[in-house]
């Protein structure tokens, strides 16, 4: 770790403070720990977030966040160019909780005072010279909430561990409108971002057709994509009671119908750990992602350096962590064909019997069935 004294940040608390995590959607959601330590350690400070243009959305609400700045991710040299013009030396401090050669320099330009994670082994000198001081990144052994965290040691601030899901009124509304009055309901999240990380229709509609047996009514959550749409309205037409929500709602209003659900079940999306941060018993199917570093964080959670271990179907906190059955899982790769757009065995051939043991257990709270 680079220590450069104890002036990391001026004297004086930073008035300003930008975190940079320009990554996909759970990235952002998993650094608001971060956000929420920066503002309870410096209440009086305005706190800005830059990250990729359309993930954005998980921040809305969100009472750490200042203002959300948002970037391209294929901006070209020139868009980027005048992007450090736009920030140069605006913010007090800037922390880079990712370690891209891009959210490294972000936080250089913008910050007079720069923190950021770093990979020991592959950073080069130029690299490190952009940071006042860094922490080293574990990109194995170590869950990313607690990776970002490390930040807080460098600035010598308390750590806090909350995911933080900004859910408002508006939100509330707009899930209420998807549930029949009374009823209670289950949210099925069914269409990951890579089909690497995805689950079987047939599954699903076992998993559906079950939950709607028991009295669940089975919520059926995606994107706004026509392919996802066409899966959720095919998956719903046979099962009894299936309300299809596909791009029916904001990221708020499905955590907001998460809140108020008896059971989320998903797969490794950003979803999944919106659902596991409300406190909601949440069944994370997990195949090739490595869930010491993935898993998602169970609400109140404070456990370090994480609350799952590599191999193994798991609970923690209101979360069940159910993994494929294969001796390579976890394999850390895209998919058996190594890219994203293939599928992974491991949970192409999870058996719905298993998910729905695991799905009875959390349910009844009981200790994972773990068959």
């Amino acid at each position: 770790m680079r220590t450069m004294g104890a002036d990391a940040v001026p004297g004086a608390p930073p008035r300003t403070i930008l975190v940079v995590c320009t990554r996909r959607i759970g990235d952002v959601l998993l650094v608001t720990p971060l956000v929420r330590s920066l503002k309870r350690a410096w209440p009086q400070a305005t706190v800005d977030v830059m990250v990729f243009r359309g993930t954005e959305g998980v921040l809305a609400g969100n009472p750490d966040v200042t203002r959300v700045l948002a970037v391209g991710e294929r901006d070209g040299i020139g868009v980027r160019l005048g992007t450090f013009r736009d920030t140069w030396r605006r913010y007090d401090l800037a922390c880079s909780a990712q370690t891209s050669d891009r959210t490294t320099l972000y936080a250089w330009a913008a910050g007079r005072r720069r923190v950021g994670l770093l990979d020991p082994d592959k950073a080069p000198a130029w690299k490190r010279a952009l940071l006042h001081r860094w922490a080293p990144f574990d990109n194995l052994r170590v869950h990313t909430v607690v990776a970002s965290l490390a930040l807080c040691d460098l600035l010598g601030i308390a750590r806090r561990y909350e995911v933080v899901v900004g859910m408002g009124d508006a939100d509330v509304r707009e899930a209420a409108a998807l549930i029949p009055r009374g009823s209670l309901h289950a949210v099925l999240h069914v269409t990951p971002k890579f089909p690497y990380k995805g689950w079987t229709v047939e599954g699903w509609t076992r998993l559906a057709t079950w939950l709607s047996s028991e009295g669940l009514r089975p919520i059926v959550c995606a994107g706004a994509e026509d392919a996802e749409r066409r899966y959720v309205a095919d998956l719903c037409r046979g099962v009894p009671g299936a309300v299809d929500a596909a791009g029916r709602l904001s990221l708020g209003g499905v955590g907001a119908l998460i809140a108020t659900s008896r059971l989320y079940i998903g797969t490794d999306t950003a979803v999944t750990h919106l659902a596991a941060a409300t406190g909601v018993p949440t069944l994370a199917l997990f195949g090739p992602s490595n869930p010491v570093k993935w898993g998602p964080w169970p609400a109140g959670c404070i456990t370090e350096p994480s609350p799952w271990q590599r191999v193994g179907t798991q609970r923690a906190g209101n979360v069940t962590l159910l993994q494929g059955e294969a001796e390579c899982v976890p394999c850390l790769l895209e998919g058996c064909d190594r890219h994203v757009n293939s599928l992974s065995r491991c949970l192409q051939e999870m058996r719905p019997e298993r998910v729905i043991r695991e799905a009875k257990a959390l349910l009844a709270g009981a200790p994972p069935a773990a068959g």
